[in-house]
Protein backbone atom coordinates (compact mmCIF):
# COMPACT_ATOMS: atom_id res chain seq x y z
CA UNK A 1 0.00 0.00 0.00
CA UNK A 2 1.09 3.54 -0.46
CA UNK A 3 0.00 7.03 0.36
CA UNK A 4 0.19 9.69 -2.33
CA UNK A 5 -0.70 13.34 -1.82
CA UNK A 6 -3.09 13.76 -4.75
CA UNK A 7 -4.49 11.90 -7.73
CA UNK A 8 -1.38 11.22 -9.83
CA UNK A 9 -3.26 11.53 -13.11
CA UNK A 10 -3.68 15.22 -12.31
CA UNK A 11 0.06 15.68 -11.71
CA UNK A 12 1.81 18.20 -13.90
CA UNK A 13 5.22 16.85 -12.95
CA UNK A 14 5.74 13.24 -14.06
CA UNK A 15 7.46 12.31 -10.78
CA UNK A 16 6.09 11.94 -7.28
CA UNK A 17 6.64 10.41 -3.87
CA UNK A 18 4.74 7.54 -2.24
CA UNK A 19 5.18 5.92 1.17
CA UNK A 20 5.11 2.16 1.75
CA UNK A 21 2.82 0.87 4.47
CA UNK A 22 2.69 -2.79 5.38
CA UNK A 23 4.83 -5.87 4.68
CA UNK A 24 3.56 -7.05 1.27
CA UNK A 25 6.68 -6.01 -0.69
CA UNK A 26 9.27 -7.21 1.83
CA UNK A 27 12.24 -7.65 1.34
CA UNK A 28 12.33 -5.30 -1.67
CA UNK A 29 10.45 -2.56 0.18
CA UNK A 30 9.77 -2.17 3.88
CA UNK A 31 7.21 -0.25 5.89
CA UNK A 32 8.22 3.43 5.88
CA UNK A 33 10.23 3.39 2.65
CA UNK A 34 9.74 6.48 0.50
CA UNK A 35 9.34 5.76 -3.21
CA UNK A 36 10.18 7.86 -6.24
CA UNK A 37 7.43 7.13 -8.76
CA UNK A 38 7.02 8.07 -12.41
CA UNK A 39 3.43 8.66 -13.50
CA UNK A 40 2.26 7.28 -16.84
CA UNK A 41 5.60 5.52 -17.38
CA UNK A 42 5.78 2.52 -19.70
CA UNK A 43 5.74 -0.73 -17.73
CA UNK A 44 6.63 -4.36 -18.29
CA UNK A 45 6.39 -7.61 -16.36
CA UNK A 46 8.67 -7.51 -13.34
CA UNK A 47 8.29 -3.77 -12.66
CA UNK A 48 7.05 -2.48 -9.29
CA UNK A 49 4.08 -0.16 -9.66
CA UNK A 50 1.61 1.97 -7.73
CA UNK A 51 -1.97 1.00 -8.51
CA UNK A 52 -5.47 1.73 -7.29
CA UNK A 53 -6.87 -1.30 -5.47
CA UNK A 54 -9.48 -2.83 -7.81
CA UNK A 55 -12.02 -3.42 -5.01
CA UNK A 56 -11.36 -0.24 -3.01
CA UNK A 57 -10.23 2.43 -5.45
CA UNK A 58 -9.51 5.05 -2.78
CA UNK A 59 -6.70 2.75 -1.57
CA UNK A 60 -3.34 2.78 -3.35
CA UNK A 61 -1.19 -0.34 -3.41
CA UNK A 62 2.40 -1.09 -4.40
CA UNK A 63 2.85 -4.43 -6.17
CA UNK A 64 5.05 -6.17 -8.71
CA UNK A 65 3.55 -6.54 -12.20
CA UNK A 66 3.80 -10.24 -12.99
CA UNK A 67 2.16 -10.68 -16.37
CA UNK A 68 -0.51 -9.37 -18.71
CA UNK A 69 -3.75 -11.33 -18.66
CA UNK A 70 -7.23 -10.80 -19.99
CA UNK A 71 -8.54 -7.76 -18.17
CA UNK A 72 -5.25 -6.27 -17.03
CA UNK A 73 -2.19 -7.03 -14.93
CA UNK A 74 -1.67 -9.94 -12.55
CA UNK A 75 0.14 -8.39 -9.56
CA UNK A 76 1.87 -9.95 -6.58
CA UNK A 77 3.65 -8.70 -3.49
CA UNK A 78 7.25 -9.85 -3.05
CA UNK A 79 6.32 -11.32 0.35
CA UNK A 80 4.41 -14.55 -0.41
CA UNK A 81 3.06 -14.70 3.15
CA UNK A 82 1.33 -11.32 2.88
CA UNK A 83 -2.16 -11.07 1.45
CA UNK A 84 -3.70 -8.42 -0.74
CA UNK A 85 -2.66 -9.09 -4.33
CA UNK A 86 -4.12 -10.73 -7.45
CA UNK A 87 -4.49 -14.04 -5.62
CA UNK A 88 -7.27 -12.27 -3.72
CA UNK A 89 -8.75 -9.78 -6.22
CA UNK A 90 -7.71 -11.03 -9.68
CA UNK A 91 -6.29 -8.85 -12.43
CA UNK A 92 -5.95 -5.10 -12.12
CA UNK A 93 -7.34 -3.16 -15.11
CA UNK A 94 -4.90 -0.91 -16.99
CA UNK A 95 -6.76 2.25 -15.99
CA UNK A 96 -5.92 1.55 -12.32
CA UNK A 97 -2.16 1.49 -13.00
CA UNK A 98 -0.88 4.90 -11.87
CA UNK A 99 2.91 4.91 -11.73
CA UNK A 100 6.08 2.89 -12.03
CA UNK A 101 8.37 2.82 -9.00
CA UNK A 102 11.86 4.04 -9.96
CA UNK A 103 13.67 4.18 -6.62
CA UNK A 104 13.36 3.96 -2.88
CA UNK A 105 14.72 5.91 0.06
CA UNK A 106 14.87 4.12 3.39
CA UNK A 107 14.72 6.65 6.25
CA UNK A 108 17.24 6.32 9.05
CA UNK A 109 16.08 4.09 11.90
CA UNK A 110 15.92 5.10 15.54
CA UNK A 111 18.68 2.65 16.53
CA UNK A 112 21.16 3.78 13.87
CA UNK A 113 23.32 6.04 16.02
CA UNK A 114 26.74 4.39 15.88
CA UNK A 115 29.25 5.25 13.17
CA UNK A 116 29.03 1.71 11.74
CA UNK A 117 25.22 1.76 11.64
CA UNK A 118 25.26 5.20 10.03
CA UNK A 119 27.71 4.07 7.36
CA UNK A 120 25.64 0.95 6.65
CA UNK A 121 22.53 3.13 6.33
CA UNK A 122 24.31 5.55 3.99
CA UNK A 123 25.38 2.66 1.75
CA UNK A 124 21.84 1.33 1.39
CA UNK A 125 19.45 4.25 1.98
CA UNK A 126 18.87 5.15 -1.68
CA UNK A 127 18.45 2.40 -4.26
CA UNK A 128 16.78 1.97 -7.63
CA UNK A 129 13.85 -0.44 -7.65
CA UNK A 130 14.64 -2.77 -10.52
CA UNK A 131 12.41 -5.11 -12.49
CA UNK A 132 12.52 -8.77 -11.51
CA UNK A 133 12.72 -10.56 -14.84
CA UNK A 134 12.20 -14.01 -13.26
CA UNK A 135 8.81 -13.12 -11.80
CA UNK A 136 6.66 -14.71 -14.55
CA UNK A 137 8.70 -17.93 -14.41
CA UNK A 138 8.13 -18.13 -10.64
CA UNK A 139 4.40 -17.65 -11.15
CA UNK A 140 4.19 -20.58 -13.58
CA UNK A 141 6.30 -22.76 -11.29
CA UNK A 142 3.85 -22.46 -8.37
Amino acid sequence: MAEVGRDPREARVPLGIAEVTGPSMYPTLVHGDQLLVQYRAPVKAGDVAVLKHPLQQDLLIVKRLVERRDGGWWVLGDNPAAEGDSRLFGTVPDELLLARVRGRYRPRGEGQRSVGATLAWLASAVRPVLADRSVSRRLRAR
